[in-house]
């Protein structure tokens, strides 16, 4: 089945969907993307990928082609076209397509931004058999650009960080800078200690992940304690737990860290009750 896409204003069969090749997002990286999960035919955490996708673009000063009810009416139309029950929706804004390749930006009242959004269906999507195992992951250099916060295209050095990983037989890489983990090359990073939640706290070092935001509010409102500060590839692995928070992972459990064996083993108790409290919240106010 051809899936249908959406390119500038029109929807189509994905092999007829066409960017310039002077389209900056393709010569430079220019632009920002954002990914919302779909369970049960509906949008998860929406209105906070919005909100991100706002706020890189005004980081990037690249003007929001459209309003938030658009937005909503596509992903919705996304869904409905390509039947998708579970899954995600990429969408991508860049500054568009000037003509030509230069290093200076174009004329924003010249040259519109570009938007491109799909579909993956994912089924089992909430039901991973990960989730149930956890994932390994091993520890990288963070050598990426200092404004981790705006979520661009530029993912380079994460795609390298997983075949580093792949290659190293684990699920994903934990990046380090300055001797403490920033973050995972798709995720925010977490570990639990003596009943306290630990993640690096917001900043440009890191994304500011949406399903971060959610759990972290989940973890308030089940009275769990947080503290929002970073903290070291040797603290992960003599924590009593650890996971990856994402868009598409939920909640994930993390059971080795450099090929040592966080807690047990094996998925905590603190990370599987978050993710079913995640879920659980979710699925009820999917729009």
């Amino acid at each position: 089945m051809t899936r249908t896409v959406y390119v500038n204003g029109d929807y189509l069969p994905e092999d007829e969907a066409k960017v310039s090749i002077f389209d900056r997002g393709f010569l430079m990286a220019d632009a920002v993307y954002e990914v919302t999960s779909v369970l049960g035919g509906k949008l998860i955490d929406f209105p906070g990928h919005l909100a991100r996708l706002q706020r890189s673009l005004d980081a990037l000063d690249i003007r929001n082609p459209l309003s938030e009810d658009d937005w909503l009416a596509i992903h919705r139309a996304l869904v409905e076209k390509n039947a998708i029950d579970e899954g995600m929706i990429y969408l991508q804004v860049s500054r568009g397509s000037p003509g030509d390749r230069d290093f200076s930006f174009p004329d924003p009242e010249t040259c519109a931004p570009t938007v491109v959004l799909f579909t993956q269906s994912k089924p089992g999507l909430a039901d991973s058999p990960q989730a149930k195992t956890g994932i390994r992951v091993i520890s990288i250099e963070d050598i990426r650009w200092g404004r981790r916060d705006i979520k661009t295209v530029q993912l380079l050095y994460p795609s390298m960080g997983k075949m580093m990983a792949k290659k190293a037989g684990c699920d994903d890489a934990w990046l380090v800078e300055d001797g403490a983990v920033t973050e995972g090359t798709s995720n925010n990073a977490w570990i639990i200690k003596g009943g306290k939640i630990i993640t690096r706290q917001l900043s440009n070092d890191i994304l500011h992940g949406i399903t971060r935001a959610s759990v972290l509010r989940c973890a308030a409102e089940a009275q769990m304690e947080v503290e929002e500060r970073p903290f070291t590839i040797a603290e992960a692995q003599e924590a009593d737990e650890a996971f990856i928070t994402s868009a598409s992972a939920f909640v994930m459990p993390v059971v080795e860290v450099d090929g040592v064996a966080v807690g047990s083993g094996k998925p905590g108790p603190v990370a599987m009750r978050l993710r079913e409290i995640y879920l659980e919240e979710k699925r009820k106010a999917a729009i």
